[in-house]
């Protein structure tokens, strides 16, 4: 789902950019992890990143649990190839920490602040994404690179994630609402396809 980006925090250029351009200023060109060490200073607003998306992770659009979450700061551009972008508010993502391991420093992934609306489709039962009819022939082939390429958004641990926010929900554990909070997506795309009703015939095998 395409996110909103949010407004950065008062004290972010204290914490975190003046810092970096310091460093940036005596190495503007660290090479590799060794380079960085001590040097992560958008580690210090990973509260605030987390509460300005209120925990949603940008790329499995779930819900990451405060306490017990891997809650990270994803460079969307990566600080390995554009330095010049590792303290800048407008480059961080919250994730979880699963797939910002996995997206590394891949390039050809769509930006949850600049992808459009209905860019993806949700197939029920089986929970794969897949890219949304009728769009043009390089956007398909984005979304499908953003789905397989590096996120693997069609793995068995993806597809476990969407249907343990599913289930709950068919068995009216919680509302759509409250659903809708926690994995947005996956609201969205129930209500969507008119699919939202729990006693809906597709759902008797889930809700055994």
């Amino acid at each position: 789902m395409p996110v909103e980006m949010q407004a950065e925090p008062e004290h972010f250029y204290e914490k975190v950019q003046k810092l970096g351009e310091k460093f940036l200023a005596q190495n503007p060109h660290p090479k590799g992890k060794r380079a960085w060490r001590g040097k992560e200073y958008w580690r210090r607003i990973i509260p605030d990143l987390y509460d300005a998306y209120e925990g949603i992770c940008a790329y499995t659009c779930h819900w990451t649990p405060y306490d017990t979450g891997w809650k990270t700061v994803e460079h969307f551009k990566p600080i390995s190839k554009y330095p010049q972008y590792a303290y800048r508010w407008d480059n961080y993502r919250f994730v979880c920490g699963s797939l910002n391991g996995r997206k590394r420093d891949a390039e050809e992934i769509l930006d949850p602040f600049t992808l459009k609306e209905g860019m993806f489709t949700l197939h029920f039962p089986t929970l794969q994404l897949t890219p949304s009819d009728n769009l043009p022939e390089y956007e398909r082939r984005l979304v499908y690179k953003t789905i397989h390429s590096s996120l693997k958004l069609n793995d068995a641990t993806c597809i476990k994630g969407r249907r343990d926010w599913l289930v709950p929900y068919l068995r009216g554990e919680y509302s759509l609402s409250y659903l809708g909070r926690k994995a947005p997506f996956l609201a969205f795309e129930l209500k969507r396809q008119q699919l939202d009703d729990i006693n809906h015939p597709m759902w008797e095998e889930y809700k055994k």
